[in-house]
């Protein structure tokens, strides 16, 4: 029995008792992991192939050790220029045996882990909301501001007008706004962008 399974964003062909050289996993040495991304499951003749994933399968692992790769040298040349960099590289790994593989039954331990997401996750809202909560009292203890602004937007009405009729300008083409342009006597329009006529025309 074979699976085809997806650990640290790549795909592995597994098999029970395999030793797979993996992306290094946040899992300390000698604990058990699960994954339930399973692509593909074969037994003998019958193939179970999933979309995208095959739903109740899971994988189960035990983590040997954390070690390094073999050192990569990167080296970067561009003739003629001078210029040369080496870097050495040596990718973080986690050794892991595989320990076995289930082709259904392993909703259970998902359900169990998304509740227990769902529970931490309430936990973390509520001090958000205490947060939230004095902002609104520290708004409505501003009164005063509030008669302050009050008075300037009375004042502002006048100017209204100003805003519409750039409104109403960005909303004609060049060429009309060109026209414009030229019956109010404005200059140098031709090199003029739609900005700079909207800008002269308010």
């Amino acid at each position: 029995m074979y699976a085809i399974v997806e650990i640290a964003g790549q795909q592995f062909k597994v098999a029970k008792d395999q030793k797979v050289f993996v992306n290094r996993l946040p899992v300390e040495e000698g604990k058990t992991v699960s994954f339930d991304n399973v692509l593909l499951i074969g037994d003998g003749d019958k193939v179970t192939v999933g979309a995208p994933a095959i739903d109740g399968a899971q994988v189960g692992a035990k983590v040997l050790k954390h070690l390094k790769g073999d050192k990569v040298i990167v080296f970067k040349k561009k003739r003629r220029k001078g210029y040369r960099v080496k870097n050495g590289h040596r990718q973080s790994l986690t050794e892991i045996i595989i320990e076995s593989i289930a082709a259904s039954g392993a909703k259970k331990v998902a359900k169990v882990e998304k509740e227990a997401a769902k529970k931490v996750a309430p936990v973390k809202a509520e001090p958000k909301a205490k947060v939230a909560a004095p902002k609104a009292e520290v708004k409505k203890a501003a009164p005063k501001a509030e008669v302050k602004k009050a008075a300037p937007k009375a004042e502002a009405k006048p100017a209204a007008p100003k805003a519409k009729a750039t409104k109403d300008l960005s909303t004609l083409t060049v060429a009309e706004l060109k026209e414009m342009a030229k019956a109010k006597g404005i200059e140098g329009i031709s090199s003029m962008k739609k900005a700079d006529l909207i800008a002269a025309l308010s």
